[in-house]
């Protein structure tokens, strides 16, 4: 699915009124229509709607969907905000509708404004304005926008939460955007809905499809996509009647300290279990034993330090390697890392201390093997790049490392996303907040490790690999719970999800 910007959406609407036959106004109905069928869905004739609606096209839907909630004989009350006498034409048709269909609770704002008392049992639509906003909310508007964010309502945003852009919020007003509920956008979601700091103004989102131009569509670019279960389907390669392990590939992990060995098992538990032929795991002598019980399909490899990673290893007969699960911040570590780096000629992945290790000593950067992966999450990632204010400077200064080293990324976290050399940004919609524990992290790299080793192309490698492991952890969520669930619940979901993804439909 492609994330478009708030212009190209407007290109779109504009492109699908002009090739496909269909007024700017009608298309309104559309979308107005799904967006009433989706409130009614949730709420009953109990609860009364009262409709913030602005002067733009935002507020056209906003009344059309007053206009659709009372012929349905909910309670609605409608405040319309004109302010500067400027009111779009669909607007404009839309408050004529709404009167002609016999509704009378209608107060027009043009000064002062007297809001109505809001209470818990009132659900609050705002449709003040839409995702075209390029500047903070300020005045009357941001005090309307106060007002309802301190009321007990439920709020639901029509296309975008009043207040919060469609991309770059770094410069915005956080008090003087809308808390919505619930977030029925239109045809796609924004890509500031993808961020962890808007969660509080988005609240739950749901795309709602108007019909845009499929032609449009095929034919805009953009680097954000949404990856769907389809696409990450087509990717996995079927195994072949004569297969065998050597066909399967020969990966290495490079894993584990004193106390840290448990990241060096679940990273090769996970790798044995997405389709690995062979795999060898290089670690400290103190770790032997709890790898060999643990893993018992694994060779161990073992360092010569008692407690460190403190010598390279040849890596001639591996197709892949991966370091850093509980590798320790060692300074002979460290240099160890640098130097094991020099060599690797094979398909790689940096995840965890590996990636700590270079922050430490980041004029070696560019010893990262041109299309290798890394597997940062936030502050692994904020230690190589720098503070960042957001999630929308964090994945632009994401981008400029993937492009500076021609590696790729993977940002973990809530929709988990893979930033290839190229600037395409791929955001993963499986996973959920149980993953949240220490562990999950070393899963997906023993699962990017294993597919690696099996020929498949980096970007390929990421899309299924993240897809896999947040598939897994949804698995895990249905048996355990969210509280409960842990890393090694991941694990053991890993079957399930690989035949999930591999079985015909």
């Amino acid at each position: 699915m492609k994330i478009l910007s708030c212009k190209q959406q407007r290109e779109a609407d504009a492109y699908t009124i002009s090739h496909e036959s269909i007024l700017s106004i009608n298309l309104m109905e559309k979308a107005a229509s799904l967006i009433t069928d989706a409130i009614c869905r949730r709420w009953d004739k109990a609860r009364r709607m009262i409709v913030f609606a602005g002067a733009g096209n935002n507020g056209g839907d906003a009344l059309a969907v007053a206009r659709m909630l009372f012929l349905k004989h909910y309670p609605v009350e409608v405040v319309f905000f004109n302010v500067t006498g400027k009111i779009s034409e669909e607007c404009l048709t839309n408050i004529r509708r709404l009167k002609e269909c016999g509704f009378a609770n209608f107060t027009e704002v043009s000064s002062q404004f007297d809001p109505p008392k809001l209470t818990r049992n009132d659900i609050v639509i705002d449709g003040l304005f839409g995702a075209g906003l390029n500047k903070p909310l300020s005045g009357g508007f941001a005090a309307v926008v106060q007002y309802i964010n301190a009321s007990q309502s439920t709020v639901v945003s029509i296309d975008t939460p009043s207040g919060l852009m469609g991309e770059d919020n770094t410069y915005n007003v956080r008090q003087n955007i809308i808390q919505a509920d619930l977030t029925l956008t239109i045809q796609l979601p924004k890509l500031s809905f993808l961020f962890a700091e808007n969660e509080e103004y988005v609240g739950e989102w749901e795309v709602l499809d108007i019909g845009t131009s499929q032609e449009f569509m095929k034919n805009v670019t953009t680097p954000y996509y949404i990856t769907e279960e389809a696409k990450v389907r087509s990717l996995i390669r079927p195994y072949k009647k004569f297969a065998h392990k050597g066909m399967r590939g020969h990966g290495l992990l490079i894993a584990g300290s004193y106390g840290m060995g448990g990241a060096a098992v679940m990273a090769a538990q996970a790798c044995m279990r997405s389709g690995i032929g062979r795999l060898t795991v290089h670690t400290p002598i103190c770790n032997h034993n709890l790898v060999q019980t643990l893993v018992p399909q694994a060779t161990v490899e073992d360092d010569l330090h008692e407690r460190f990673f403190a010598e390279p290893t040849d890596l001639d007969n591996y197709q892949a390697i991966a370091i850093g699960p509980g590798l320790g911040q060692e300074e002979i570590t460290a240099k160890t890392t640098i130097e094991q780096l020099d060599s690797c000629y094979v398909p790689t992945v940096l995840d965890a201390d590996a990636l700590n290790n270079l922050s430490v000593y980041r004029n070696f950067l560019n010893r990262v093997p041109k299309q290798a992966i890394l597997t940062p999450h936030v502050k692994e990632l904020e230690r190589l790049v720098g503070r960042c204010s957001n999630s929308y400077e964090r994945l632009s200064k994401a981008k400029e490392l993937s492009s500076y080293l021609q590696c790729y990324i993977v940002l973990k976290g809530a929709w988990t996303t893979i930033i290839t050399p190229e600037g395409n940004c791929y955001f993963n919609p499986t996973g959920n907040p149980g993953m949240a524990t220490g562990g999950s992290g070393d899963v997906l790299t023993g699962i990017l490790l294993a597919l690696l080793a099996q020929g498949y192309p980096q970007e390929a490698a990421c899309r299924l690999g993240v897809y896999v492991h947040g598939l897994a952890g949804d698995i895990a969520r249905e048996r355990q719970g969210v509280i409960s669930m842990n890393a090694a619940d991941i694990i053991e979901a890993l079957p399930e999800a690989w035949k999930k993804l591999t079985e015909t439909k």
